[in-house]
């Protein structure tokens, strides 16, 4: 058997069953993270990007294979998760973009695609590290290319491509030392590896024996807890705009004469009728999401550009009442909806932990996005956030070194009125946002906020998630790890000795400043003979203690 071509309807079962394969696989995926803590998410974020690309593609399957990748691409920008979630979505990006004009493509074509593909997702990166998923991306495009000048056969080139996809993904323990220490390869790596299989077996015309038999729905890859943990904080009678509105409207030439489409007008229009709207437009249709409280006028005005096609609307309030398990309470309808005025600055921030989040909002944070471990927000959930503000200028805060990627994709389909300052953890976070000045201009906060970065040390005390050897310290399942600016530096099983302990070693004579973040399952008991430990030993310091709330890590240090 050989195929000499592939079209649309071909390709976009390739990328469901490459989406299924992974989804089957994701926690042996999130299982290779290096680090033995509790947030390993690689399979996770990369399951729900992939997901998100091929839901758009189930929604578009046609035979040019050049539209359906232009719909996996945009699928996979807009529900990117974490580092793994946007270099995947960059990956199939370069390889859409190389094919948008083709109904078919040929193995010389394929193997084209997916080398350009690598080259837009190391550009993608600001500085590329070897023994990733990149390299694994890499090598087996190039293997592709090799193959593809030898054979017209598109299994065989696939072939070759996940023949050496594994060979690569084997040798990144000798390219990242770290990875060889534990004894596991590259979990980004080996999440690439399930999807190139996935493409495989339908190529073979097989059914992969793990893989679901239906596409997870998105909701369902969230976890109950988390559902528990966001939606419990709100009554159903608080929900303004009860209606999640989705739809495309597919341009048509009669209608656009009259009314010519002007994506900031249209965007600009549709605010008016509710919030968390996203727009997202190319020359044949626009995407909308928004909730609004009347969602037939929303649609009546997009009509007037086209046909509306793929069309959903959920009431918000009804799934709210089944989450939490209340009693509905009926919302008078008609009332006059409220639309935040434009400021000049907003100010997005990430946040794992009501406490947190709270201590976000009351030092100038307008919109705080419930993640960080274990969730990683997606570059559409970022978009929604920064849409709402409502400002002329928004800087984001991502707060976690897994969410930067995702935070300046999402800068980039917004435009030049987002600036992501590139906080790896929430100490860093609080630290940039309280330097931000609202009379200075973008140039100057950007710049302040930044330096700020550097002048905060974070420490973490998490448990341990599995027995490891890392950096020479030996780590048992359950053990107290002391994590000092990302690295773990020491483990105890005791928690409060390890706290003290991490102190010990961050605290110095130039410390001025400690504020401690209080998790989840901390007893204020704890919290107070740490106090008195660093009053002791470090008289000159001063204490803050926030309860920050937060799950995983029982606390969270910032040293100014």
């Amino acid at each position: 058997m050989s195929i000499k071509a592939i079209n649309g309807k071909r390709f976009a079962e390739m990328v469901i069953q490459g989406a299924n394969h992974l989804a089957a696989n994701a926690n042996y995926v999130d299982a290779l993270n290096v680090f033995p803590v509790p947030d390993g998410d690689t399979g996770t974020n990369m399951n729900l990007s992939m997901t998100s690309g091929a839901k758009e593609v189930k929604n578009n399957v046609q035979d040019h294979i050049g539209k359906v990748g232009a719909a996996l691409s945009k699928g996979l920008l807009m529900g990117a998760r974490g580092n793994s979630g946007v270099i995947l979505s960059q990956l199939f990006r370069g390889f859409s973009k190389t094919i948008e004009t083709k109904a078919e493509i040929s193995a010389k074509d394929f193997a084209a695609a997916l080398d350009f593909g690598v080259e837009t997702a190391y550009k993608a990166v600001m500085k590329p590290v070897e023994g990733t998923i990149l390299t694994v991306a890499k090598d087996s495009a190039k293997k592709g290319v090799l193959a593809a000048a030898k054979s017209d056969d598109i299994i065989y080139v696939m072939e070759e491509v996940l023949k050496e996809a594994n060979a690569s993904l084997k040798r990144t323990p000798d390219l990242l030392p770290v990875l060889k220490e534990v004894g596991v390869v590259d979990s980004g790596g080996q999440g690439l590896v399930f999807v190139y299989e996935g493409f495989l077996a339908e190529l073979k015309g097989e059914k992969l024996p793990d893989s679901p038999s239906v596409m997870p729905r998105m909701d369902e890859l969230v976890s109950a807890e988390h559902h528990k943990s966001v939606q419990s904080h709100m009554n159903t009678e608080d929900i303004e705009f009860g209606y999640c509105t989705e739809f495309m409207v597919k341009f048509e030439n009669e209608k656009l004469a009259g009314k010519p489409f002007k994506e900031e007008t249209f965007r600009q229009d549709l605010s008016k009728h509710g919030d968390s709207l996203l727009v997202i437009a190319d020359e044949d249709v626009v995407k909308v999401h928004i909730h609004a409280e009347h969602p037939g006028n929303v649609l009546n005005y997009a009509q007037g550009y086209g046909s509306l096609i793929n069309l959903k609307i959920e009431n918000m309030r009804q799934q709210h009442t089944n989450i939490v398990g209340e009693t509905q309470t009926p919302l008078v309808s008609g009332m006059p909806e409220k639309k935040k005025e434009m400021q000049e600055y907003g100010i997005v921030t990430v946040s794992m932990g009501s406490g947190i989040a709270d201590l976000f909002r009351s030092i100038g944070a307008h919109e705080v996005i419930e993640g960080g471990q274990t969730m990683n927000p997606s570059t559409e959930d970022i978009v929604k956030a920064v849409e709402n503000v409502n400002a002329k200028k928004v800087f984001i805060l991502p707060n976690n070194k897994n969410i930067i990627m995702a935070a300046q994709q999402a800068a980039q389909v917004i435009g030049e009125n987002a600036v992501v300052i590139p906080s790896k953890t929430v100490p860093q976070g609080l630290t940039a946002l309280l330097a931000f000045n609202p009379g200075a201009d973008i140039e100057a906060n950007t710049e302040v906020m930044t330096e700020a970065l550097q002048n905060v040390k974070t420490g973490q005390i998490t448990y341990a998630v599995r027995d490891t050897s890392i950096d020479g310290i030996e780590i048992a399942k359950d053990d107290f790890m002391g994590i000092a600016d990302g690295k773990i530096v020491l483990k105890n099983s005791d928690k409060l000795t390890a706290a003290q302990e991490l102190l010990a070693t961050m605290l110095d004579e130039d410390s001025e400043i400690l504020t401690i973040l209080q998790g989840e399952g901390v007893s204020a008991e704890e919290v107070d003979s740490l106090v008195e430990f660093v009053e002791e030993k470090f008289e000159d310091v001063e204490i803050e203690v926030h309860n920050g709330k937060q799950p995983l890590y029982s606390f969270i240090f910032a040293i100014e």
